[in-house]
């Protein structure tokens, strides 16, 4: 179900509405155009520090965490002092992402804005910890005319040579694999950055969305999601040229990610280049064709309309090119007991919970913090689709 957005959470903007926009596969990167994207040569706020505390936390934290414990027993007090009733109780909030004094202040914040605060704690105990971003099932939501995709980050340390925590704290994410990356400082500052200009081109302040754009990619020349944002604001602008050269960018940085392909495919219909937009549209197609997750997507907008013969047939296509997740067969096992078959709508639900305690799949929205003991792993796989305009 689409509900909820996760602003850093937040990989993003489709343009507007049903919209989709290209970029040239064989695209040879240009400094000299990434320059006039970026247009800075220093930090432009540099008095922002995401990860920075004030001595209120401090005392806060020296007044609730006491001395002795070990980094497990940190880690949980630590997660107990942000969401316990009793202490902070942080709630989550996904309209504004917020350093960590701000999330300790407001008492909200999104997954980037409490995963700042936990690790700026986290350190200042002297835990060791990082940012960590994380694949899960693809998650929309409507923002006004803007379609945002949502993807994830949570905070990961060593306890010892074999054995890792994971600390979690967005609410309602369904299914996601473990398919987990650690990431630098300065990335999930570029994120920060990110987010900040998505919510202010949601806000209709474009010029503000352009500045902080700007320095996401001046932190992170690579950061494919904030090429594609900044693609959506120069388009917005009419600027073309650097709309188009933004797009091709964010594609060529990541070849998995579909948004700024859909991005070309409208820019090239507006811009009157219909042969153009249609090979990419056909492209965008044939990627879905093979994407679970597409075919997920469609069995829940047949399953909320009631038709859940469509529904069924999808989720069925969506198990054929995945058979390993859980959620498929949950939601499956529902529409089969919509359509009466209660008897393989048990036996799909039974293979729901059965790929649920077999396997590595994490439930953040149920385990806020986990322990992984790396002898009881055999293998880690990372799957990704990949996009081509070149035959079937």
């Amino acid at each position: 179900m689409i509900h909820r957005l996760l602003l850093y959470c937040l990989l993003l903007l489709l343009l507007s509405g049903c919209t989709v926009i290209p970029l040239e596969v064989n695209f040879a990167a240009s400094s000299a155009m990434d320059s006039r994207i970026i247009a800075q040569e220093a930090d432009a706020f540099p008095q922002i520090d995401i990860l920075a505390l004030n001595q209120d936390i401090i005392d806060y934290l020296e007044a609730n965490v006491p001395a002795g414990r070990s980094d497990w027993e940190t880690v949980e007090r630590l997660q107990t002092l942000l969401f316990d009733p009793a202490y902070l109780n942080i709630q989550y909030d996904d309209r504004v992402t917020r350093t960590a004094i701000e999330t300790f202040e407001s008492g909200m914040g999104n997954c980037l804005s409490v995963v700042s605060l936990y690790i700026a704690m986290a350190r200042h105990m002297g835990l060791e910890v990082s940012f960590q971003t994380v694949k899960m099932r693809p998650r929309w939501d409507m923002r006004g005319e803007l379609l945002v995709l949502s993807q994830h980050i949570n905070a990961t340390g060593r306890l010892s040579q074999n054995s890792y925590y994971v600390v979690d704290f967005t609410p309602d994410v369904i299914v996601q694999q473990l398919t987990s990356t650690k990431v630098s400082d300065a990335y999930a500052r570029a994120l920060y950055f990110n987010n900040r200009g998505v919510e202010s081109l949601i806000a209709g302040d474009i010029e503000q969305a352009l500045r902080y754009l700007r320095n996401a990619l001046w932190i992170e020349p690579e950061l494919a999601i904030a090429w594609n944002s900044i693609g959506t604001v120069h388009g917005r602008l009419d600027n073309t040229e650097l709309a188009e050269d933004a797009f091709k960018k964010s594609f060529v940085e990541d070849r998995s990610n579909a948004t700024p392909i859909n991005n070309l495919v409208r820019f090239y219909y507006n811009e009157g280049d219909l042969d153009r937009s249609q090979r990419y549209a056909d492209a965008i197609e044939r990627f879905n064709n093979r994407n679970p997750y597409y075919h997920y997507t469609l069995g829940n907008v047949a399953y909320s309309s009631g038709d859940f013969e469509l529904a069924r047939r999808h989720y069925l296509r969506a198990i054929k090119r995945k058979e390993a997740e859980p959620e498929f067969y949950l939601a499956l096992s529902l529409t089969l007991e919509e359509l009466g078959d209660t008897e393989e709508a048990a036996r799909m639900f039974g293979m729901a919970r059965y790929l649920v305690a077999t396997s590595e799949i994490y439930l953040p929205g149920r385990e806020r913090v986990r322990v992984v003991d790396e002898n009881s792993i055999l293998s880690s796989t990372r799957g990704g689709l990949r996009i081509s305009t070149h035959g079937q």
